[in-house]
């Protein structure tokens, strides 16, 4: 027992991934058990599939269960040995004669002991097979106890690093979405257009800023209510995005604000009327009447300022400035041409 213990050791504790862990373990179950094909499987409960995970088969031409075999579980040795309470037969013939599968691989003896979850779910078998009459000794038993609960403690250690990195990944993008509207927030604006500024200039083309403000929002606030003004800022959003271009995003600044950012024509080509196409079309979306409800907005449009950009002597904060700049020009005129 005591080089068992020791390569036991040595597996748990080099072991990173599940195969790294079964296979020695499977080494060391064949040489306790005398059985030539040991093998971890796996069950696919939905699916009513029974999976060979890891396999070890030291005499081919006994006995060979094959690595990655599928078979239904209802035919399976492990589904009678659980629903039978029955762990091991040293003549499967006699037992389970009406186990196709076991009738076609040429099993005779049979170990097996589910890798069981604490909350009772059964994750799969470790199992040992013969093709001839092996004896099943307390310390057999005893490994294979032993073995699934390894195998389990490692498959729970895997699920809860695989939900400790979904929660990270949720917090991630939380941490980067505008959570009214779901858009890109300030912060991977930034990022983004940070990104877009450095492949402009090694390709030298101009970079699109697109600033817009919606005009009047306050008083959509003041007299319809918080609820129809978030309403309106979702359903504006949804406006903004059909308006894109391919390449472009659209981001929520904060309040009233969002931004557009996009690829622009090359550097040595004059960009005022891209400039102008853009500006006009992200204008024109935000006219219309918005229904919230019961309730109908009749919306003017907001004021649009859009720039290109030289990325070759401007950082996104600057670009940001540019395109804020151009926008409270279009607000003055706007406010003129009313006035």
């Amino acid at each position: 027992m005591q080089p068992i213990l020791a390569k036991l050791s040595e597996a748990v504790g080099s072991a990173h991934t599940l195969e790294e862990l079964t296979r020695p373990l499977l080494e060391m179950l064949e040489a306790v058990t005398g059985c030539e094909s040991t093998y971890l499987t796996s069950i696919d409960w939905p699916g009513g599939l029974q999976h060979v995970r890891v396999a070890r088969n030291s005499q081919r031409d006994a006995l060979e269960i094959p690595e990655g075999l599928s078979v239904p579980w209802a035919d399976t040795l492990c589904k009678r040995a659980l629903e039978d309470g029955r762990p091991y037969t040293s003549n499967v013939a006699e037992c389970w004669g009406d186990s196709a599968a076991a009738r076609e691989l040429g099993i005779r003896t049979y170990m097996s002991t589910p890798v069981r979850a604490e909350d009772g779910h059964v994750h799969g078998t470790l199992c040992a097979a013969s093709a001839a009459e092996r004896p099943m000794s307390a310390q057999s038993q005893h490994v294979l106890e032993l073995f699934s609960r390894l195998i389990n403690q490692h498959l729970e250690r895997e699920r809860l690093v695989a939900q400790l990195q979904a929660v990270n990944a949720q917090l991630a993008a939380s941490s980067r979405t505008d959570h009214l509207t779901g858009l890109p927030n300030r912060r991977l604006l930034i990022e983004e257009l940070e990104g877009l500024i450095a492949r402009s200039a090694r390709t030298e083309t101009s970079v699109l800023v697109a600033f817009i403000d919606l005009d009047g929002f306050k008083t959509i606030n003041d007299t319809h209510g918080h609820q129809s003004g978030d309403a309106f800022l979702r359903a504006m959003a949804e406006r903004l995005s059909r308006a894109l271009r391919a390449g472009d995003m659209l981001a929520r600044l904060g309040g009233d604000e969002f931004v557009v950012i996009g690829p622009g024509p090359a550097l040595a080509d004059d960009a005022s009327a891209v400039v102008a196409a853009l500006r006009e079309r992200l204008g024109e979306c935000t006219v219309g009447d918005f229904d919230q409800g019961a309730q109908r907005i009749a919306y003017a449009g907001a004021s649009v300022g859009a720039v290109a950009v030289d990325p070759r002597h401007c950082s996104a904060d600057r670009a940001l400035r540019q395109a804020d700049a151009a926008m409270y020009e279009r607000k003055r005129a706007r406010a003129a041409r009313r006035s």
